[in-house]
């Protein structure tokens, strides 16, 4: 999964988004460890049984603490949702994003997950999936705003 994720930096780099998790050498390989012994990493597997896809989904009540304070709009669905994180590919496929994101939104119905101003590959792929952009949010770990979007 690591490696996944050094190519998905490296793809974020490329594609004009060098700081969202390049700055950082993010996500640290702890915090990936832990999202598994929690059981909410999850892999996205080809025909072959290859994982070529990862992502942190959680899902219930008012989950993720960072979201409780959004500026510049609102969240439109309901207290109870899922949560999208760290999700990245190793790009031998085309549609592994939109894949996961439609497997997480199955399971929840209500679907929230943010992304830095600079990805615009992630805000053009919301946008295609039919998420709606709410405003935006803050995280602990760095300043930097996140654009919060949500589908219900």
């Amino acid at each position: 999964m690591m490696e996944i994720y050094a190519f998905a930096r490296e793809y974020m780099k490329q594609h004009g988004n060098p700081n969202q998790w390049g700055a950082t050498n993010w996500p640290p390989e702890a915090l990936i460890h832990a999202d598994i012994k929690e059981g909410n990493s999850y892999v996205c597997l080809n025909d072959s049984d290859r994982v070529i896809g990862t992502f942190y989904f959680i899902q219930g009540q008012d989950i993720e603490p960072t979201y409780k304070t959004i500026t510049e709009g609102e969240w439109k669905g309901s207290h109870n949702y899922g949560v999208v994180h760290r999700i990245a590919s190793d790009g031998s496929e085309k549609g592994i994003g939109a894949f996961c994101l439609d497997w997480a939104f199955n399971q929840c119905g209500n679907l929230r997950i943010d992304t830095h101003g600079d990805n615009l590959v992630m805000q053009s792929l919301l946008k295609k999936l039919g998420f709606v952009h709410c405003g935006t949010i803050y995280v602990d770990v760095d300043n930097d705003p996140r654009l919060a979007y949500e589908k219900f």
